[in-house]
Order: C-alpha cells, then sequence, then structure tokens
C-alpha cells in the first residue's frame, strides 16, 4: 500500500475515528480541530499530529502538511466551514482527494459542482470517506460470489473531463455503469462526456484494476483518434 499524507480537519466522532484508521493502515495523519479537548478521543499512543485551530486557517493547514497531502477530510459540524476548508485545500493546496460532510443535503448538488465530493450526514460513515479519500487502496465496494468481478467507485481524473466515458471501457475487462452527477446517479453511460465532479461507478475483473487505474490516470482511450473525432 502507498502511503498518503491525510489532513483531517473536525476531530469529532467521525474524524477521530477515520484518523485511527489511517494511522493504522500506516498513512500519516494531521487532524485541526478548535477545541482541545476533542482530541481526548485520540488514543495518548496515536501516532499523528494534533493541532489546535481552523480547517481554513492556512497557518493551521501548513502546520498540519496540507501542501504535501494526498487526501483532506473536513468533517467538522458546520457545512460552511467543511466546504470552505474543502475549497482551500483543493484550489490552494492541490490536493487530490478532498470530501466535505454536509448536514444539509440540498447543498449536494451545489458541491457536487465545485468538484468536491459530500456525504450527507444520514449515510456518513468512517468507510465511506476512505472510499473518497484513498479510493486507489479499495479493492471493490462489491463483489460477486467468485471474487472475480467487482464493483469501484471513482472520482473523475482531470484527464477524463469532457471526453466521452464509454471510452473508459475494455472489452471482456472493465465497463462503466453508471455515474453520479450532481448527486443524481445516471445510467445513461453511452453518450455522456465526463464532467468535474462526476462519481464513476465501473465493474471490473479484479485482476484488471491495476490496468483501469492507469486508463483512468492518463485519459488514454482504446482509440484516442477515434474518440477526439467522434460526436458529443
Amino acid at each position: 500500500m502507498v502511503q498518503v499524507h491525510v489532513v483531517v480537519v473536525g476531530c469529532g466522532r467521525v474524524g477521530s475515528g477515520l484518523a485511527i484508521q489511517l494511522v493504522g493502515h500506516g498513512h500519516t495523519v494531521s487532524i485541526i480541530d478548535k477545541a482541545p479537548a476533542a482530541f481526548r478521543r485520540i488514543p495518548p499512543d496515536w501516532a499523528g499530529k494534533t493541532i489546535v485551530g481552523s480547517g481554513f486557517d492556512r497557518n493551521c493547514l501548513d502546520e498540519a502538511g496540507a501542501m504535501g497531502a494526498g487526501a483532506l477530510a473536513a468533517v467538522t459540524s458546520g457545512d460552511n466551514s467543511n466546504i470552505l476548508t474543502a475549497r482551500i485545500a483543493r484550489e490552494a493546496y492541490r490536493v487530490a482527494n478532498v470530501v466535505a460532510r454536509i448536514y444539509d443535503p440540498r447543498r449536494a448538488e451545489i458541491y457536487q459542482k465545485l468538484g468536491i465530493p459530500t456525504v450527507a450526514t444520514v449515510t456518513w460513515t468512517i468507510d465511506q470517506v476512505m472510499r473518497r479519500l484513498l479510493p486507489e487502496t479499495v479493492v471493490g465496494e462489491w463483489s460477486d460470489n467468485t471474487g472475480r468481478l467487482v464493483l469501484v467507485e471513482r472520482q473523475i481524473p482531470e484527464a477524463w473531463a469532457g471526453k466521452r466515458l464509454r471510452d473508459l471501457g475494455m472489452p471482456g475487462r472493465a465497463r462503466l455503469a453508471a455515474v453520479t452527477r450532481a448527486g443524481t446517479p445516471r445510467l445513461d453511460t453511452f453518450e455522456l462526456v465526463g464532467q468535474e465532479g462526476d462519481v464513476l461507478h465501473l465493474m471490473v475483473m479484479k485482476d484488471a484494476i491495476s490496468e483501469l487505474e492507469g486508463r483512468l490516470g492518463s485519459g488514454a482511450s482504446p482509440d484516442s483518434e477515434g474518440a477526439q473525432k467522434g460526436p458529443r
């Protein structure tokens, strides 16, 4: 497993549990919270770093190592604080994987259009945060009884924004099953062009996951020239 540095903002039930689990998986973690008492949820022998302050304070983010972080989770009790922190992480620090907790699901569409994955409080779990923060470490959310076919969820990479999503498929190896766009699931994937904020749901043979990850990262399709000439 590749080690990633993760910044967690908010040391409540979810934030503390997430920080503990991430360190347990071998990642480095800095956790930020305004209340020093919140860190009582963290074991005394925890190997991460605790910082008293705000997640949208640049000094705190610098101290937390946001500039070199691979992921950031904003999981405080305030929607506005979480989205502001997430936007700063994405736009100023170029953190690749950012997720924001929300309490008002009506705001989900707005956040998705900003390219920031969100999970509403009613469905929020540490496992869901992990899937969005470190998608490359998740083998699959579902598998068939043979264990060879899996369903994976990935935030659309920048390389695929503006490209035909059907070109993600690898015959006999992987297929795009659905797309969640602005909080709405879509099954009409054949003519869809990728947009920032899309969440891709892909069926893939387990032994082809690495190949699929390479395809996602490069933006290359089986027929790049055909993809450019095809209808949008």
